[in-house]
C-alpha cells in the first residue's frame, strides 16, 4: 500500500514538473515500442476483416463447415431441380452436373478456409492478442519499477537535504533509502534488459509474421487451382450435353450450324413449311404477299424452333406458314445466296442478254456452299412449283421474286429491313426470278419434298417438267451450259456405258 503511494505521490511530482522522469528505453527501443502498436493494429484489423471474408462459420469443423456454405445449399437445390426435372431433359442433366461440381468447389472453400484459419488467422491473432500485449504489459511493468526507483531516489535525495540539520537517526534512514533506491534499480534493469530482449526478438521475427500473408495469398492460389480443375473438368462435359442437344432454335441460328445439329439437310422451317404448303397452299391467291395474323405467326416460329412435329392445326392457315418461311429466310445470321457472292449476284441482274445471264446465273449457283446449295435448290423447285399455279394463286415467278427475293439475298452494310428492300429488290428480282422461271434447267434432278422422311410423302417433281409459260427451251439452254458441266456429264456417261459393256 505504501509502495502504491508513493508511485502516486511520484507520478503527481512528474506531472507538475517537481520532479524529473526517468526515461531507461533507447531511442531504438521506444520506436519499436511505437512499431508495436502499429503492427498489434494492423494485424487484428486484418484479422477481422479476414474472418468477415470466410463464408464458413469460424471455428466449426470441417463437416458441419461444409454443410453450412451458402454453395452446397446452392448445390443441394440444383441437385434436387434435376430430380425434379428429369434427367431425360437437358436442364435436367445441366443441373445435376453443375450440381455436382458446385458441391466439389464448395468442399474445397471448405478446406481453403479452414486452411487459412490454421496458417494466417490463428498467427494473426496469436500475434495480436497475446505475443503484442505480453510485450506491452513487460513495458507498463518497467514503467511502475521505474517510479519505484524515481520515488526511491527522491526520498533518498530528500534525506541528504535534511541530514545538514537533523543528525539524528538520519544515517540509518539514509542507509535504509540507499537499500530501497539500489534494489529498485536492480528491478528496472532486469525488467529493461527482458523487455528489450522481448523486443528486439520481435524484431528479428519481422519476416515470420509477414510470412503470414504470403501464406494467405499461397493457399489462395491452391484453392484456385484445384477450383479452376474442377470446372476444367466438368466444361467438356456439360458442353458435351450441350452440343448434343438437337433441340435449339432454328431461327435466328447459321444456316450450317442448324443443319449440323439436327442432321439434316434441309432447314426444319424451309422443309415443313413447304411440306405445309404443298398440301393445303398452292391455290392461295397471294401466298407470301398476304401478310398472316401475329399471333398465329409467332405460335408457328416457336414450334417450328423446337422442332415440334404438332403442326396439324397450321394447315388451315397456308399464309402463316408462308410468312413462317419468310420470316426464317429473313433472320438467317447471312441470306441464303451469300454475302460472298452479293456483288456477282448485282452484277449478272444488270445484264441484258438473257443467254449469258442464264449461264452467268448457273455459275455462281455452283459457288454457294454446299449446305446453302441444297436448301436454295429445295426452296426454287418448290417456288417453280407454286408458279405454275400462277393462274389461281397469282404468283408469276416476278410476283414471287419481289417479295420473296429481299428474303434470300441482302447487302452485309445495310440495316433496316426498310433500306434492304428498297436497295436490293430490283437486283434481287432480276436474279430470282429467271432462276425459278428456268428451274429445271438449272436443277434438273429430281426431287422429293419430303427429304426426311418425317413428313406426308409427296410425288417427286419430274425433272421435265417447266413452269407454265417459261420462255427457254430445256435443249437450247443445256447446249450452252458451261464447258466444265459438260465435260462431267460426258465423263458420267461415258462410266455408265463402260459399266454396261462390262456386264
Amino acid at each position: 500500500m505504501k509502495k502504491q503511494f508513493n508511485r502516486m505521490k511520484q507520478l503527481a511530482n512528474q506531472t507538475v514538473g517537481r520532479a524529473e522522469k526517468t526515461e531507461v528505453l533507447s531511442d531504438d527501443l521506444l520506436q519499436i515500442e511505437r512499431r508495436l502498436d502499429n503492427v498489434r493494429s494492423v494485424c487484428h484489423n486484418s484479422y477481422k476483416r479476414l474472418v468477415m471474408c470466410l463464408q464458413g462459420q469460424y471455428g466449426t469443423e470441417a463437416e458441419k463447415r461444409h454443410k453450412k456454405l451458402p454453395l452446397t445449399t446452392f448445390a443441394q437445390n440444383m441437385q434436387e431441380g434435376a430430380q425434379q426435372l428429369s434427367e431425360e431433359t437437358l436442364l435436367g442433366k445441366m443441373l445435376e452436373t453443375c450440381g455436382e461440381a458446385e458441391n466439389k468447389l464448395a468442399m474445397e472453400l471448405s478446406h481453403h478456409e479452414m486452411q487459412v484459419e490454421k496458417d494466417v488467422l490463428e498467427p494473426l491473432n496469436q500475434l495480436s492478442e497475446t505475443e503484442i500485449p505480453n510485450i506491452q504489459k513487460q513495458r507498463k511493468q518497467l514503467a511502475k519499477l521505474v517510479l519505484d526507483w524515481d520515488s526511491a531516489r527522491a526520498r533518498w535525495n530528500q534525506a541528504h537535504k535534511t541530514s545538514a540539520t537533523n543528525f539524528q537517526g538520519l544515517p540509518s534512514k539514509i542507509d535504509s533509502l540507499k537499500e530501497e533506491m539500489d534494489e529498485a534499480g536492480n528491478k528496472v534493469e532486469q525488467c529493461k534488459d527482458q523487455l528489450a530482449a522481448d523486443m528486439y526478438n520481435f524484431i528479428s521475427k519481422e519476416g515470420d509474421y509477414a510470412r503470414h500473408f504470403v501464406s494467405l495469398l499461397e493457399a489462395q492460389a491452391d484453392y484456385h487451382r484445384k477450383a479452376l480443375a474442377v470446372l476444367e473438368k466438368v466444361l467438356p462435359e456439360i458442353q458435351a450435353h450441350q452440343d448434343k442437344w438437337t433441340e435449339k432454335p432454328a431461327f435466328g441460328t447459321p444456316l450450317e450450324e442448324h443443319l449440323k445439329r439436327s442432321g439434316r439437310e434441309i432447314a426444319v422451317p424451309i422443309e415443313a413449311c413447304v411440306m405445309m404448303l404443298l398440301e393445303t397452299g398452292m391455290k392461295e391467291e397471294g401466298l407470301f404477299r398476304i401478310a398472316a395474323g401475329a399471333s398465329k405467326l409467332k405460335k408457328l416460329k416457336a414450334a417450328l424452333d423446337c422442332s415440334s412435329s404438332h403442326l396439324d392445326e397450321f394447315y388451315s392457315d397456308p399464309h402463316a406458314v408462308a410468312g413462317a418461311l419468310k420470316s426464317y429466310l429473313r433472320e438467317l445470321p447471312e441470306p441464303l445466296m451469300t454475302y460472298a457472292l452479293y456483288e456477282e449476284w448485282t452484277q449478272v441482274a444488270n445484264i441484258q442478254d438473257q443467254d449469258k445471264k442464264l449461264q452467268d446465273l448457273w455459275r455462281i449457283c455452283q459457288k454457294l456452299p454446299k449446305p446453302n446449295l441444297a436448301n436454295f435448290r429445295y426452296l426454287i423447285k418448290f417456288l417453280a412449283k407454286l408458279a405454275q399455279y400462277s393462274d389461281v394463286n397469282k404468283m408469276t415467278p416476278s410476283n414471287i421474286a419481289i417479295v420473296l427475293g429481299p428474303n434470300l439475298l441482302w447487302a452485309k452494310n445495310e440495316g433496316s429491313l426498310a433500306e434492304m428492300a428498297a436497295a436490293t429488290s430490283v437486283h434481287v428480282v432480276a436474279v430470282v426470278e429467271p432462276i425459278i422461271q428456268h428451274a429445271t434447267w438449272f436443277f434438273p434432278e429430281e426431287l422429293d419434298f419430303n427429304v426426311s422422311g418425317a413428313f406426308v410423302g409427296q410425288p417427286a417433281v419430274n425433272s421435265n417438267h417447266l413452269p407454265a409459260g417459261g420462255d427457254y427451251d430445256s435443249g437450247t439452254l443445256e447446249r450452252k451450259r458451261p464447258v466444265s458441266m459438260a465435260v462431267m456429264e460426258g465423263e458420267l456417261l461415258r462410266k455408265e456405258s463402260l459399266r454396261k459393256i462390262q456386264r
